[in-house]
């Protein structure tokens, strides 16, 4: 019988090897988050730096998007889970902004401007029932949240500053498909029947070894995003006799 390399672990004998990847982006769920904008218009962007500890979660978004300008106006956000049979519709939105004029720093990666996010994405908007943003109806998962507290990240370093906000949200309201609750339990999801879509080093996964989707963001060269914090690390400090 073959085995199928992708399911076999790391060989856990063979030594580390030191390396500085431009992206530390591990794989995590991929987060669409709705806001309103200045005219009452829709905002949608897709992200996937964030995690939750509880009812509160904890996004992070360029300093420049309109999804932050968004946020530090209005306060509030939809976090809109896709599936990932949804891959398609994220894609679509991957590399275009709400904002006007583009950037320099997305206009250089190949970003678009887009006021229609939902429309391009193929997504319909669904009325919230605590916070003004829409949800993004045909995800499985909608998370209404107010922001709780906000700051820059690499506040230290003059290269780094200003560039990305962290948001730490707290949850107002839940939806979820039926079909993804537990048998019998009103209140909890069944692992087994949800298969988020997961981004690792820009390309778009599900909970298997293989890509389910092509990916836009896949086409930026990595190198793009490398962080003047990897120079850095190389002034922390190395114990007395080890080796680079």
């Amino acid at each position: 019988m073959r085995t199928d390399p992708s399911t076999k672990a790391p060989t856990m004998n063979a030594p580390h090897c030191v390396t500085e990847p431009n992206i530390l982006y591990f794989g995590t769920p991929v987060v669409l988050v709705s806001t309103l904008n200045e005219d009452g218009t829709a905002n949608l962007a897709p992200i996937s730096s964030a995690f939750w500890l509880g009812w509160r979660g904890v996004i992070g978004i360029a300093a420049s998007s309109q999804t932050t300008r968004n946020l530090l106006r209005t306060g509030e956000c939809v976090l809109n889970l896709p599936s990932s049979a949804q891959a398609h519709a994220v894609d679509r939105i991957a590399r275009t902004t709400g904002t006007y004029p583009v950037p320099d720093g997305k206009r250089a990666k190949g970003y678009v401007y887009e006021p229609d996010k939902f429309g391009t994405a193929g997504l319909t908007e669904a009325a919230s029932q605590t916070v003004a943003p829409p949800r993004a109806l045909e995800c499985p998962v909608h998370m209404e949240a107010v922001v709780a507290a906000t700051h820059g990240i690499g506040e230290e370093a003059p290269d780094v500053r200003g560039h990305i906000r962290v948001f730490e949200l707290r949850i107002q309201r839940v939806h979820v498909h039926p079909d993804l609750l537990m048998d019998g339990h009103a209140d909890r999801i069944d692992p087994d029947k949800w298969s988020p879509l997961i981004m690792s080093f820009q390309k778009f996964y599900g909970l298997t070894p293989h890509q389910v989707h092509a990916s836009r963001l896949a086409e930026i060269p990595e190198r793009a995003y490398r962080s003047p914090d990897i120079e850095r690390s190389r002034d922390a400090g190395v114990p007395v006799g080890a080796g680079r």
